[in-house]
């Protein structure tokens, strides 16, 4: 393909992504019942995560044992500061509230975190009918004392949430010739400290 190829190919993305956006904002909101979650101090409900404001972004993730669901949480994490000016973020996993909470601070993120482990949250919203645990977001509306879902979508390399995948594409890479890992560092040949009780 030639360069001029991709300029155009880069051309139709945008527009086709433009018009994405216009769909999205003119989604029908579909009413949700006010589920309940367990957090580090109790129980909450999904009403209770919207904060102070009338938007919630809900990101599913599918815990600590998935690398890819770490690439996603990895990189929302950059701009939590954006996201929670215009809404309230959750990230929420079946994982037990304290498991939750020791791999979060493991990355760095700075989520707000809720476990579904007693819900039967995914099983109404989960985002893919294939799967049972399906990584993905879902974007809630309060309208009075109700909540509705406004829109949701999957997550899966190459997907237009994840940046790190288009980078990567500029190499040529992509996930059938480079996999995430939870951590990056590798020991030297020769340590001075004598390498012992190193920890990979």
């Amino acid at each position: 393909m030639s360069r001029t190829e991709i300029q155009s190919l880069y051309e139709e993305i945008t527009q086709s992504v433009g018009k994405l956006n216009e769909l999205l904002a003119d989604a029908e909101p579909e009413e949700v019942k006010n589920h309940v979650f367990e957090t580090e101090n109790g129980t909450v409900t999904l009403k209770d995560l919207f904060g102070n404001k009338d938007k919630l972004f809900v990101i599913h993730n599918m815990g600590e044992g998935c690398r890819y669901c770490t690439v996603w949480a990895d990189g929302l994490n950059g701009f939590i500061g954006h996201l929670e000016d215009a809404m309230g973020v959750v990230l929420v996993s079946g994982d037990d509230p304290e498991t939750q909470r020791k791999f979060a601070n493991s990355r760095g993120w700075r989520f707000k975190l809720a476990s579904h482990r007693n819900s039967d949250y995914m099983a109404e919203h989960n985002v893919s009918a294939e799967y049972d645990n399906c990584p993905g977001a879902s974007m809630y509306e309060r309208k009075d004392a109700k909540i509705f879902k406004k829109n949701n979508c999957v997550f899966g390399p190459g997907d237009i949430y994840c940046s790190l995948w288009h980078v990567l594409a500029l190499a040529g890479l992509n996930e059938s010739n480079w996999t995430p890992q939870f951590r990056y560092w590798s020991p030297p040949e020769r340590l001075s400290d004598g390498g012992k009780n190193v920890v990979d």
